[in-house]
């Protein structure tokens, strides 16, 4: 592709967010109609060229587990779920956010991937917040760093797809270093969410509250009252699915529709509505985003952006602009996909022998990562279209902002932490 289209295609990513902050449009509703007038006026794509780029398998993701869990919580399942977690943590709301990080990241780290683990968790912790009156951005951050924190583990295929990567230009690289550092890095990023989102709130009133959920259920006659067929089906449903998806590695989205509609075949009554509950405007938002960006990868837009950017002069500026590449199109694109892309262009770098190869290769997996808490990322788009309707906004604008300091962030202190002193 020429110069013009690459200028073109990023302009209309500018212009889309520019037109999407001053009026109150779905971003991703002018991102698909970008992806038609810069593919049909610039391109000369066909319709069929440009919906190979529509990600068919986030739709069903996004769909198949809110519809699920709409079913769920209309007939009254995520709240008794709620109310035994509730027990169980007896009050101490500083808890929660820590238990649900180590929760999340234990999935991802016995080797399923980081959107099956938040799409299972991030609908209860979010109950949960609400109960406990804890920010549900907090929570939602919560969820997206914990299953974060795992991604690289060796089990997992993050750390598969880099370490091949590495391996495959006669190179090497500690595995447990990348493991490890992944997770400390991951875990400072936990700390600061708990204490910029009200965090030392939670442990100044940090003891068992009178309007605890066992206290509530005992108010209101609740406490004895014995779960319902249907709710008793829910859970088996609820784990049947899980179990499928982490044990057997099937498609999330297809099986939680799957179990949805059953549900909803077997007990119409106390289901009835769920489907409405279905989070479609974010699953516009993001599909639109994510249609768009695979335009730009098709025309060639970030790989001329990353090759350019690895021809440059001087070594360390090279990995530091490498890792911004990382940053900036991981938050819009696959993880697995943009460490696939950005790890081959860093190997002449390592290839030369001026930066240490782990050290570039943790900065750039980090960096590619850690961006998810954005909106438009898989795992960042569940936590959102899993808040209740009138939290949504609030808790898209946190895990943009978020996002976004992430997107600033992560690239220099990568870059001072593990790049610099390896040289």
């Amino acid at each position: 592709m020429s110069p013009s289209v690459h200028v073109a295609g990023v302009a209309g990513l500018i212009l889309i967010f520019i037109v999407g902050t001053v009026r109150p449009i779905n971003l991703g509703a002018l991102a698909l109609v970008m992806t038609y007038l810069v593919g049909t006026l610039v391109v000369g794509e066909s319709a069929t060229e440009m919906y190979r780029g529509f990600p068919a398998d986030l739709l069903v993701l996004l769909v198949g587990v809110t519809y699920l869990f709409g079913v769920a919580a209309t007939n009254g399942t995520v709240e008794r779920i709620v109310e035994g977690a509730a027990r169980l943590v007896r009050g101490r709301r500083a808890l929660i956010p820590w238990i649900v990080f180590v929760v999340a990241s234990l999935p991802a780290m016995a080797g399923a991937l980081g959107s099956a683990g938040v799409a299972m968790l991030a609908p209860l912790a979010l109950r949960l917040a609400e109960r406990y009156a804890i920010d549900r951005r907090m929570i939602g951050l919560m969820v997206v760093h914990g299953a974060a924190a795992g991604n690289f583990s060796p089990l997992n295929v993050l750390s598969a797809i880099v370490t091949q990567a590495v391996a495959k230009n006669g190179l090497e690289m500690s595995v447990s270093a990348l493991f490890l550092a992944n997770l400390a890095y991951n875990v400072v990023l936990a700390g600061v969410i708990f204490l910029v989102f009200g965090g030392l709130a939670l442990l100044k009133r940090d003891n068992p509250a009178p309007d605890d959920a066992s206290d509530v259920a005992t108010a209101t006659g609740q406490a004895d009252r014995r779960l319902g067929r249907d709710q008793i089906w829910t859970l088996v449903t609820l784990t049947a699915v899980a179990i499928a998806a982490f044990r057997f590695g099937l498609n999330i989205g297809f099986v939680a529709l799957a179990a949805a509609t059953v549900l909803q075949l077997l007990f119409p009554a106390s289901s009835a509505g769920a489907e409405k509950k279905i989070a479609w405007s974010v699953v516009l938002l993001v599909c639109g985003i994510v249609t768009y960006v695979a335009a730009l990868q098709r025309y060639g837009t970030m790989t001329a952006a990353g090759t350019g950017i690895a021809g440059l002069g001087g070594p360390l500026l090279t990995g530091l602009l490498i890792c911004a590449v990382a940053a900036v199109t991981s938050a819009f694109a696959s993880s697995a996909g943009i460490l696939g892309a950005m790890i081959p262009l860093a190997v002449p770098v390592m290839a030369r022998g001026d930066i240490g190869t782990t050290g570039l290769v943790v900065a750039i997996a980090i960096s590619a990562t850690v961006v998810d808490a954005t909106p438009f990322s898989t795992v960042g788009a569940l936590v959102v279209a899993n808040g209740q309707p009138q939290e949504q906004p609030q808790i898209y604008r946190g895990m943009l902002l978020w996002g976004a300091v992430m997107v600033l962030t992560a690239p220099l202190v990568t870059w001072l932490v593990f790049i610099l002193p390896a040289v």
